[in-house]
């Protein structure tokens, strides 16, 4: 009895591994079936789901789709006399013929009435500027303002419908490795659309306005100046502004105007007519190790303070020379671009906490921001800024604007003229300040001629029409 019982505990067991064996081995989710493969793309798609590989990942579709629609093609008309130097010289002939010269880019509609956004040197010196919807309507635009240091200009058409628009997203948020879409007009090609992911974030690239671009790797080419740079959503985090190439033409990389600097810009151009720079009051640079060492610190990311404006909002709360600023709110500062970038987002008289290090403790204030006493705007070219107290004193007055750079081609043979000349009024409205001068061109049509009366810089009384 005890034989029958092991033998049939032995035939259980053999029977069990059989039917295992064969279940792993041959049934429909086994090694040898043919659903063995559905098994390992499940496995791949689960990876892939975690890497951001996945088909749903990659739909840019709906991105694209509610983008063009909102992306524009911008056409600037200049006009430019070519003279003749034989006919000067022979005849004594003076002027030429004024040639139509046209320039090509892009804008993003940013509200149902018809505000537009774009690059400043897109329509810079227009004499007309025409905007074409991607459903090939077209209309004449008006010049709202600029912010030539940024690169930013506002314009607005009277459309016979409500426009698509592109909503703003916040560009702070915007991650290193995420997936992006550029949507512009590239040599004239409308509605081109190129994706690619962020490749940097407040990256300087040495130019002499803004300094925080959000870099990637979407290809833009010429004519994408101007277009919209969005998130998988559809959501604008910048305006395409420029290449790093030595062709001319895209080589891997692309530079964005971030969007809460661009939103700012507007709000302000809109609200004041001009823009609203605050300033923190400090000077110093960012560090490194190399700037580290020779400081004789340990801290190798954030920006060091090497001076303190007086009376700024800095001086009054209390910052030092040597402190290193590592955070603005709560955005983190490694670098310059990181300072200068988060600042530009903000007003005078905007409070910010400033985190900062001082004897190697981590302390915190905060800092009201100053307004920047010489903050400038421009009209047809004409850089203009606020009166120091050296020019009041020089000239005895108290009131008018500088001219403080000509970027017009049309005047700029009449630069030395012209700059450091102080203009009293506008069309007989006295030239107060910036603010008054910014509200008064806004109302003007850029073809408009309008009549100047200004001081020389001999002190002597001028009047011209441009």
């Amino acid at each position: 009895m005890k034989q029958y019982s092991q033998l049939f505990l032995v035939s259980l067991i053999s029977g069990a591994m059989t039917l295992g064996a064969y279940k792993l081995l041959f049934d429909s989710n086994g090694y040898f079936s043919n659903n063995h493969n559905s098994i390992t793309t499940t496995a791949a798609d689960s990876y892939a789901k975690k890497v951001g590989l996945s088909g749903e990942v990659l739909d840019f579709t709906e991105a694209a789709e509610k983008t063009i629609h909102t992306v524009v093609h911008v056409k600037n008309v200049s006009y430019k006399t070519i003279s003749n130097p034989m006919l000067e010289y022979f005849y004594g002939y003076k002027g030429g013929q004024p040639q139509e010269q046209i320039g090509t880019g892009s804008g993003v509609i940013i509200s149902e009435d018809g505000y537009i956004v774009t690059n400043n040197h897109v329509i810079k010196d227009a004499s007309e500027i025409e905007i074409t919807l991607n459903n090939k309507k077209s209309y004449k635009a008006k010049l709202i303002g600029t912010d030539s240091k940024m690169d930013i200009a506002l314009l607005k058409i009277n459309a016979d419908e409500k426009l698509p628009y592109t909503a703003f997203a916040n560009s702070d948020s915007v991650k290193i490795g995420e997936w992006v879409l550029a949507v512009g007009n590239p040599y004239n090609l409308n509605s081109t659309v190129t994706a690619g992911i962020v490749s940097a974030k407040a990256r300087n690239i040495g130019t002499s306005g803004i300094q925080s671009f959000i870099q990637t790797d979407a290809a833009v080419n010429p004519g994408n100046s101007g277009g919209a740079l969005v998130n998988s959503r559809g959501d604008l985090i910048g305006i395409n502004t420029m290449i790093s190439s030595t062709t001319g033409s895209y080589v891997g990389y692309s530079f964005a105007v971030p969007s809460n600097i661009a939103r700012k810009i507007i709000e302000d151009l809109m609200e004041y007519g001009n823009v609203q720079r605050g300033i923190l009051g400090v000077q110093g640079g960012e560090l490194n190790a190399t700037a580290s060492k020779e400081l004789g610190i340990s801290q190798t990311e954030g920006f060091y303070i090497s001076n303190v404006t007086k009376n700024s909002g800095a001086s009054k709360s209390g910052l030092q020379k040597g402190d290193i600023i590592i955070k603005l709110d709560n955005q983190n500062i490694a670098t310059y671009a990181d300072l200068s970038g988060y600042i530009n987002t903000k007003r005078p008289n905007d409070k910010v906490e400033v985190t900062f290090i001082r004897d190697g403790k981590n302390k915190n204030v905060a800092v009201i921001l100053s307004k920047n006493e010489f903050f400038s705007t421009e009209f047809k070219g004409i850089e203009l800024e606020n009166l120091n107290a050296a020019d009041k004193k020089k000239f005895n007055i108290n009131y008018g604007v500088k001219i403080k750079a000509i970027n017009n081609e049309n005047l700029i043979q009449y630069e030395e003229e012209l700059k450091g000349n102080i203009i009293l009024s506008i069309d007989n409205v006295k030239a107060t300040d910036i603010e008054t001068v910014s509200k008064l061109l806004n109302k003007k049509e850029e073809n408009q001629s309008i009549r100047l009366e200004m001081i020389n810089k001999n002190g002597e009384l001028i009047r011209i029409i441009i």
